[in-house]
C-alpha cells in the first residue's frame, strides 16, 4: 500500500508538461475568482475549441450527431459542455462535475453606511469560513451591478497594481484581552466583517460626507446610484495573483482552489479530448458551498433540462431516453480533499489521509460522522475507476476527510447519484482548505488532469 512521491518518477518531458499545466491553472485562478468569471472563461475556451451554444442549435433547428460539441450555460454562473460520442446516448455519459463557487464575503442589499467618518460596505459571509482569517488582508471587489434599465456594470477593483484594495479591520492586540478569551468561532463576529472602503469627506456635504464621497465616485465611474446595490452581486475575495510556493516552486498558493483546481483540470482535460466513443460531459456548477441550492446549483433542473434538449436535438424522442441516459451514466464528482497536515496530525487518520505528491484522491464516501449526507460508492464502480487509472499509469490515492468524529464535508456526488448513476468523489489534496489562501501540489494538479482525461476516454 506504500505509494512513492510522484515527483520522483517524472521525466524531463513530463516535468515540462506539468509546469505548462500549472501555469495555465494559475492564469485561470487569476481570471476566475467568481463563478461568473469562471463561466465566462469556460465559454470562451469552449468556443475556441469549436463548441456551439446549445440555445443557438435549438433556435436554428439543427440536428446533432456524433462528433458534435455544444455547451449550455445557466444565468452566467453554471455551464455544461457536451462532446457527443459514437455510442447510443441511452448507454450513458461520462461526466466530470466540479463546482466553481468558493467561500467569500458577499455585499448585502443595503450595504453602504458611514460611522465615525469611515465608510463601510456591510457583508454576509458565503460558505464555511473561519471568520478571523478574513481580517487585515488585502481584499478585492468582483461582480456585477444591474440597473433597472437593464444595463450592467461589471466590477473588478483591487486586482490591478494601480487599483486600491479594501480590508476588514481587527482589534489591536493592546486592547484584545477579552477578544482573545473567546472561542475561535466568536473571535470575529459575522456582523463585524464589514469592508472599509473610504475616509475622505466630500467637500460641501455636512451629513455623511464620507459616504457621499464614495457615492460620487461610484456615480462617476459606474453611473450607479445607492439603490442599485439592491440588484447587485458583489463578492469580496482576497486580492492578488496565484503564486508558486516553496523554494522549489513545487506548490501553488491561491484563493479559491476549492474547487477550481478540479474545475480547471476537468475543463482542460475535457477540451483536450477531440473525439469520444461515449458521450461525455464537463459540468461546472455554482452554490455547492451553501448546499447546491438555487437555480444555478446542482439541485436545480438545469443539467437535466439541457440534457433533455440535447437528446431531442439528436432525433431521439423516446420518452424514457433522458431517464435511461442518466441512470446508465458514470461520474467523477471532482472535488478537493483535505491534505494531511503534520502540524495538525491529531485530526487525521494517517492510514486514510491524502498526501501531497501522491496523485489524485478518491473519496469513496464523504459526509460527516457516520457517513451522514454522503454518496457511498459501490465496490464495482470503484474497481472500474481503479482499472482506468492503472491502465494509464496515473498516480492515485484513497482518503477520508479527517478522523471519523472530527467533522466532515459534502460534495455534489449524492445529488447526481439520485439518478441511479455511478458516482465517486475525486480531486486534489488541499492544505488550508476554505482559508483565503489555499495550497496545492503541482504534481497532484498534473495527475488530476491526466486522470480526468483518461476517464473521459474510458
Amino acid at each position: 500500500m506504500e505509494q512513492k512521491n510522484t515527483w520522483l518518477s517524472y521525466t524531463a518531458a513530463e516535468k515540462k508538461e506539468l509546469e505548462k499545466i500549472a501555469k495555465g491553472y494559475r492564469e485561470f485562478l487569476d481570471l476566475g475568482k467568481t463563478e461568473r468569471e469562471c463561466t465566462d472563461y469556460a465559454v470562451e475556451a469552449a468556443e475556441k475549441a469549436g463548441y456551439r451554444d446549445l440555445k443557438q442549435v435549438i433556435k436554428k433547428g439543427d440536428k446533432l450527431k456524433a462528433g458534435d460539441k455544444v455547451y449550455a450555460e445557466c444565468m452566467g454562473k453554471t455551464i455544461a459542455l457536451f462532446n457527443i460520442g459514437e455510442d447510443n446516448i441511452e448507454d450513458g455519459l461520462n461526466i466530470l462535475g466540479a463546482h466553481i463557487d468558493s467561500p467569500r464575503l458577499d455585499v448585502k442589499q443595503n450595504p453602504l453606511y458611514e460611522d465615525s467618518e469611515l465608510a463601510y460596505l456591510d457583508t454576509h459571509y458565503y460558505g464555511g469560513i473561519k471568520k478571523y482569517q478574513w481580517v487585515t488582508i488585502p481584499l478585492a471587489i468582483h461582480g456585477v451591478i444591474v440597473k433597472t434599465d437593464g444595463t450592467t456594470a461589471e466590477v473588478c477593483i483591487g486586482e490591478d497594481e494601480d487599483d486600491p484594495v479594501f480590508c476588514v479591520t481587527d482589534l489591536l492586540i493592546h486592547l484584545a484581552s477579552e477578544q482573545l478569551d473567546k472561542k475561535g468561532a466568536k473571535v470575529v463576529e459575522g456582523e463585524n466583517l464589514d469592508l472599509l472602503i473610504g475616509s475622505e469627506p466630500l467637500k460641501g456635504k455636512e451629513k455623511e460626507a464620507v459616504k457621499e464621497g464614495v457615492l460620487k465616485l461610484l456615480k462617476d465611474k459606474y453611473d450607479i446610484e445607492e439603490r442599485d446595490f439592491e440588484s447587485a452581486e458583489l463578492e469580496i475575495v482576497p486580492a492578488g495573483k496565484a503564486r508558486e510556493a516553496g523554494f522549489d516552486r513545487s506548490m501553488i498558493m491561491a484563493y479559491g482552489q476549492d474547487d477550481r483546481v478540479c474545475a480547471y483540470t476537468s475543463l482542460k482535460a475535457f477540451l483536450d479530448v477531440e473525439s469520444v466513443k461515449r458521450t461525455s460531459v464537463c459540468l461546472l456548477v455554482d452554490k455547492e458551498e451553501i448546499g447546491s441550492v438555487g437555480a444555478t446549483g446542482m439541485q436545480s433542473r438545469f443539467f437535466e433540462n439541457a440534457l433533455a434538449e440535447l437528446i431531442v436535438c439528436m432525433g431521439n424522442t423516446n420518452p424514457l431516453a433522458l431517464r435511461r441516459t442518466l441512470a446508465n451514466s458514470r461520474m467523477l464528482s471532482s472535488d478537493v480533499s483535505a491534505a494531511f497536515d503534520p502540524l495538525y496530525a491529531s485530526q487525521f487518520d494517517k492510514k486514510n489521509a491524502a498526501f501531497f505528491g501522491k496523485g489524485i484522491v478518491f473519496n469513496k464516501y464523504t459526509g460527516a460522522r457516520g457517513k451522514s449526507g454522503s454518496n457511498d460508492t459501490n465496490a464495482e464502480y470503484f474497481a472500474f475507476v481503479r482499472s482506468v487509472m492503472e491502465k494509464d499509469d496515473i498516480a492515485y490515492q484513497t482518503a477520508e476527510l479527517g478522523k471519523v468524529d472530527a467533522g466532515g464535508g459534502g460534495t455534489i456526488a449524492y445529488i447526481m447519484s439520485l439518478y441511479g448513476m455511478d458516482v465517486v468523489d475525486c480531486g486534489m489534496a488541499v492544505l488550508s482548505m476554505h482559508a483565503p489562501w489555499e495550497v496545492t501540489s503541482k504534481s497532484d494538479v498534473y495527475e488530476g488532469y491526466k486522470a480526468y482525461k483518461a476517464f473521459i476516454k474510458a
